[in-house]
């Protein structure tokens, strides 16, 4: 039986909706209520991605050993993230972009420190098996760059600019080989420097107070992040003997064995051509002792700038056949009255039981909190 039968009604049911009953949804609110849903759905799955990626920056905070290479770069590949930042970075709510800003500053750390603590050639092998590491290091460098008085590359840029309203190979000029000026930009990043040194050139073309007007950068790294870099281990690049005038290393001598590129610098330039470097301050204990270090490998010291609070510049030259057999011939005779040791061979010596990035310049390691 019916629980109500009043007649002219027609209402024959067993079952009772108790309080409002929902009318049904119009397409409109139902995709409406479909994207909501997705949204919902999509955030957890990144909040859940950042509870993993920060589990993982912890583990690797709390190592404070520095693991052999093929074990380092297992790590790498297993922590490797699903997301980017910047592909949630919208999505998130400020207190969760705080958090990812933060765990990408503690990547960037992660990363830099290796880069660090291994040998270029092994820095090579790493960024070509995992390429992605590179663009995380290169996002972490721009963001801690942006807090620091001065960018180095936007200094060595101005100096470029600067010289070259003098004439090549003038006093005050910049280096050049039959005038034209060659640059060897290593461990280039993005390879900003030689598009801002051909902005300048285009925009100052038909300017006569520029009179260097022919200039080329060669810019390496380990990752062809655009077209205007090559792909190369920086102590050994694919261009000619004494190819370039001038060979730069902006926050680039990162590598435990980075003597080795100071040889293929001297080894690129010709004579008369510079050698130029901005290093992290922090590293340097010594001053001194870093340029004379320089000095065994054939370079002859300029300047050094250290008037900005986080890096110190460095201009060294290649000195030309006659400085080179003037100062042999006076060694020589210093011989004949003093039984000197070979300086360069002790240094070699040391280099090879303890590699120079690890005292001649100090890695940059971050406190383990």
């Amino acid at each position: 039986m019916a629980l109500f039968e009043v007649e002219g009604w027609n209402i024959k049911t067993d079952n009772v909706a108790l309080g409002k009953v929902d009318a049904p949804l119009s397409k409109k609110k139902e995709k409406k209520l479909e994207k909501k849903n997705k949204r919902r759905e999509a955030l957890g799955k990144k909040k859940n991605q950042l509870q993993e990626w920060k589990e993982e920056e912890t583990v690797h905070e709390e190592n404070e050993q520095i693991e052999p290479t093929q074990q380092a770069n297992d790590n790498l590949e297993e922590s490797e993230p699903e997301v980017s930042a910047e592909e949630t970075k919208t999505e998130l709510t400020p207190l969760q972009q705080k958090m990812m800003a933060k765990l990408t500053g503690s990547r960037f750390r992660w990363i830099n420190e290796k880069l660090y603590t291994i040998s270029s050639e092994e820095a090579l092998a790493l960024i070509s098996k995992q390429p992605q590491l590179f663009d995380e290091y290169h996002t972490g460098f721009k963001n801690q760059v942006q807090s620091w008085p001065e960018n180095p590359v936007d200094v060595f840029v101005k100096h470029i600019e600067n010289r070259s309203k003098k004439n090549v190979n003038a006093p005050g000029g910049l280096p050049g080989i039959n005038k034209k000026v060659v640059i060897a930009d290593m461990g280039c990043g993005e390879a900003q420097l030689a598009l801002d040194v051909q902005n300048f050139l285009k925009k100052h073309a038909k300017d006569k107070k520029v009179r260097a007007k022919s200039i080329q950068v060669h810019s390496f790294d380990l990752k062809k992040a655009n077209s205007r870099i090559t792909v190369a281990d920086v102590k050994n690049v694919p261009l000619d003997k004494e190819s370039c005038s001038i060979v730069i290393f902006c926050l680039a001598l990162m590598g435990t064995n980075f003597i080795d590129f100071i040889k293929e610098a001297h080894r690129l330039l010709a004579p008369n051509g510079e050698l130029w470097i901005a290093e992290i301050k922090s590293r340097i204990d010594d001053v001194d002792k870093f340029i004379d270090a320089l000095k065994l490998y054939g370079f002859l010291h300029k300047t050094t700038d250290d008037s900005n609070k986080m890096f110190t510049r460095f201009e060294f030259f290649k000195p030309n056949d006659d400085i080179v057999k003037i100062k042999e011939e006076k060694m020589e005779r210093k011989r004949k009255f003093v039984e000197a040791d070979d300086p360069k061979a002790e240094f070699e010596k040391r280099r090879s039981k303890n590699p120079e990035g690890k005292w001649l310049l100090k890695p940059c390691i971050y406190k383990r909190r």
